[in-house]
């Protein structure tokens, strides 16, 4: 394997590690921020509340989400086959 096919091989595994996690941890984020806000607004400081909302959000964005990440990751996992499959003759 020459430096260049693993460089490749780095920076096809960090996109795909961005296209499958960023969406999640971006609406995490969002979400764990309005919520933030809302506690600080309203004096609540109860610390079992920003879970709740997360794990719903993060729940429906895999239901939604969900064929596209596998889709992701299957296609990463086909051309990492590829790439074995023609180092080894």
């Amino acid at each position: 394997m020459t430096t260049l096919q693993l460089q490749e091989v780095l920076r096809d595994a960090v996109l795909t590690s961005f296209l499958v996690g960023g969406p999640i941890l971006l609406v995490s984020i969002v979400v764990g921020l309005i919520i933030a806000v809302f506690q600080a607004a309203t004096s609540i400081n109860e610390q079992t509340l920003t879970f709740v909302p997360k794990i719903l959000v993060i729940a429906l964005m895999l239901i939604l989400f969900g064929n596209f990440m596998l889709q992701q990751l299957t296609d990463f996992v086909y051309r990492i086959f590829e790439i074995m499959a023609t180092m080894t003759g």
